[in-house]
């Protein structure tokens, strides 16, 4: 190759090289005001479009082919139609206002990617209630217009946590739920169920029972029910008079009057008092954490 060659091509190497690695290089939005007020009137937009339930604008602000999570979702959300039927899942709370706390944009070429935090307000069973959403949107210029092609929206963990920390409405589906592993936890004691009890009881369990001086664990607990199976004893009869619900998070409290009947030897033998019992749902399922009787004098 003769030099005026060598030099053509590595000129003409270095006009295709360029473009390509200033693609690569990150672009304060401050830097591109213009498209970075767009993309912030974009969101602004799908906002209002939320509030007013024009889901003919939602549509039209997302790419055909978008892909992320909402604030739901378990799996990743493939396609403006899975995103559509997302926003419409009844879990997602319905806005009613909203105000960006704060915001970040960064450009990559035609390509942004955009986080921020918004206090927003929810309609939620008639009340209006406050909290925080941290969004990552990713925004891509196509045909001289920017569109959101994929984001990613969580409940920020401050307003997690305060949802956490108040009393959840208990329907009557999840009280019945509640009571029906609760009263599984205690015949499967009774009738030394061991799989069962292994599954409802988990390795962090700790239980303070009416006759017993010692805090039990999980083996003392196990051990026990062998023991009372081997004894020959019987349950006869089991009630819960009474039973209160409290529920925080995946956290339930049951505050309970019992009593019960077991036979052993020929001879019966009735017991009866309070107990105050924690159940934490782990994939789906309440297990019993700990408990704690008395006799109820």
């Amino acid at each position: 190759m003769s030099l005026t060659k060598y030099l053509l091509f590595l000129l003409w190497f270095m006009v295709i090289a360029i473009p390509s690695e200033a693609q690569l290089n990150a672009v304060p939005g401050d830097q591109r005001p213009e498209d970075r007020d767009a993309i912030h009137k974009h969101i602004d937009k799908i906002f209002e479009a939320y509030i007013k339930g024009d889901r003919a604008t939602i549509r039209a602000t997302h790419s055909q082919r978008w892909t992320g999570y909402v604030s739901v979702s378990r799996d990743i959300i493939r396609g403006i139609d899975e995103y559509i039927q997302a926003a419409d899942d009844k879990r997602v709370a319905r806005i009613s206002g909203y105000k960006i706390l704060d915001m970040d944009t960064e450009f990559y070429g035609d390509v942004a990617v955009v986080p921020y935090i918004a206090q927003v307000e929810v309609n939620i069973g008639g009340s209006h209630v406050s909290g925080k959403l941290r969004v990552l949107d990713v925004y891509a210029k196509m045909n001289g217009e920017w569109i959101q092609v994929a984001s990613n929206t969580v409940v920020h963990p401050d307003t997690q946590a305060a949802y956490e920390q108040q009393p959840s409405p208990v329907s009557d589906g999840q009280k019945k739920g509640l009571l029906v592993v609760r009263e599984a936890v205690w015949r499967a004691y009774f009738t030394n169920d061991r799989p069962s009890l292994e599954q409802m009881i988990p390795g962090e369990v700790l239980a303070i029972d009416a006759s017993e001086e010692q805090w039990q664990n999980r083996d003392q607990i196990l051990a026990g029910a062998d023991q009372f199976a081997k004894s020959g004893g019987k349950l006869t009869h089991l009630e819960f008079p009474k039973t209160e619900v409290q529920v925080y998070g995946p956290i339930a409290i049951l505050y309970s009057t019992y009593l019960f009947e077991i036979e052993a030897s020929g001879a019966k033998e009735t017991h009866s008092g309070r107990a105050t019992e924690i159940f934490v749902n782990r994939q789906g399922k309440w297990v019993n954490a700990g408990w704690h009787l008395d006799s109820g004098k």
